[in-house]
């Protein structure tokens, strides 16, 4: 595990990943990872994490922890994950500058 400033948490993301995390009685670690599908060609997957592997890159926000493994991380370096409440509803999202184009729902984007 190496900390990183590559990607980071929002207070916003890091208040509800702690709330989930309290209530499901496990670890406030939020883990991101890029997969291939989605409407854009790759996709954000969240969960929550019991613990930070070997290879995996962590930041802190407030107490919780974000982590990328390696390969998603070229992915979404310079990256924020937000939490962001509208009359839409309310979900996690990732601000990527890496993404050249993403889908009307947020959750995939193309390089």
């Amino acid at each position: 595990m190496s900390d990183t400033q590559d990607i980071a948490l929002t207070s916003a993301a890091a208040a509800r990943v702690a709330a989930i995390a309290e209530r499901q009685g496990k670890p406030a670690i939020l883990r991101l990872a890029v997969e291939g599908g989605g409407c854009a060609g790759f996709q954000y997957r969240f969960g929550l994490a019991e613990r930070v592997e070997g290879d995996d890159l962590a930041t802190m926000q407030d107490g919780v922890t974000l982590v990328v493994d390696e390969v998603s991380l070229d992915l979404v370096r310079g990256s924020a994950v937000d939490f962001v409440e509208s009359l839409g509803g309310a979900a996690f999202q990732v601000k990527n500058p890496n993404a050249a184009s993403g889908c009307g729902c947020g959750t995939s984007f193309s390089i």
